[in-house]
């Protein structure tokens, strides 16, 4: 990274990380687990969904094509900005990142979590995380931390023109009734009763793309639920496209709000999964093109960052 001077400014990108090979499986779920070893059959689980999707995660190459076009679009009219990506659970980890950044001169910086509605235990993950970094490097920095963008205007126009689009690929004459699964990563059930403000957020998510969309019939449901034997948030999206094909609909539009880009809860439990569920149930499944490097979605996070002081 570049050197700066206390005019420049660093943009954080913060996502959950993933594995960048098979043989990185393994380690990789000892660090979402937190240092306790995964069972071997948990391993080889996730193994063959990330070969299923190709072999690697690839989060980490769209996260950093989302910070290029970051960084170009922020510099438009200057040299003002560096951006740089931090993983929570891989590298380059959110520590490596903040310590290249201070390297470099950074003093100032915006903290953008990939996740755009708030959680305890998503995004508050993430600050603690950057804060444990900033504590080690010992140095003044200035952080700015955007804790929620559920209901920027620009990633909500982003996610209808996805919509829209997908919805362009059904028969023309069945487009107007094809059903939109809204969806979005179940957390444990337990936050509700902690107030969190997950759920909340989703729903205004779901408002504000309706909003673009007009009259459309529409469902929410979580995906991805994880293995603990505590209960997650419902309905789950199995459960949905179970109903809709009992109620007779065999068109279904699956669109997963709550991920910016994709990684294998999109390529593998929707494109995969779900597929493979409405098949069984004869129903047509599209799912909305991920947002990845949208133009609407770079100009939100370019908002994001002038918006918290810079």
């Amino acid at each position: 990274m570049r050197s700066a001077d206390d005019k420049v400014v660093g943009v954080l990108l913060m996502a959950y990380g993933g594995p960048n090979s098979l043989d990185e499986v393994a380690a990789y779920l000892l660090d979402v687990r937190n240092g306790r070893p995964p069972d071997p059959a948990l391993v080889a689980e996730v193994r063959e969904r990330y070969r299923r999707i190709g072999g690697r995660s690839p989060l980490l190459d769209l996260t950093r094509q989302q910070a290029r076009a970051l960084e170009r679009a922020l510099n438009a009219e200057g040299d003002r900005f560096r951006v740089a990506v931090g993983m929570r659970h891989w590298h380059p980890y959110i520590r490596e990142a903040l310590a290249q950044m201070v390297a470099a001169g950074i003093r100032r910086l915006v903290a953008i979590p990939m996740a755009p509605h708030t959680s305890r235990l998503s995004v508050g993950a993430y600050i603690r995380k950057a804060e444990e970094a900033r504590a080690e490097l010992g140095v003044p920095l200035e952080v700015h931390y955007v804790e929620s963008w559920n209901d920027e205007p620009l990633y909500l126009q982003a996610l209808a023109e996805k919509v829209s689009q997908a919805l362009r690929r059904f028969p023309a004459e069945v487009q107007g009734r094809v059903p939109i699964v809204f969806t979005a990563h179940s957390l444990p059930q337990r936050i509700l009763a902690e107030g969190d403000p997950y759920p909340q957020e989703l729903m205004e998510t779901v408002a504000g793309v309706v909003r673009h969309l007009g009259a459309v019939h529409w469902r929410f449901a979580y995906q991805s639920a994880g293995a603990s034997p505590e209960p997650w948030l419902g309905p789950d999206v199995a459960a949905v496209l179970g109903e809709l094909a009992a109620a007779g609909h065999r068109h279904v539009l699956v669109a997963p709000i709550g991920f910016v880009c994709d990684h294998v809860e999109v390529l593998y439990d929707v494109d995969i999964l779900c597929r493979q569920q409405a098949a069984r149930l004869g129903m047509h499944l599209e799912r909305t093109e991920s947002l990845n490097t949208s133009p609407l979605l770079i100009q939100a996070l370019a908002n994001l960052v002038i918006r918290h002081g810079f």
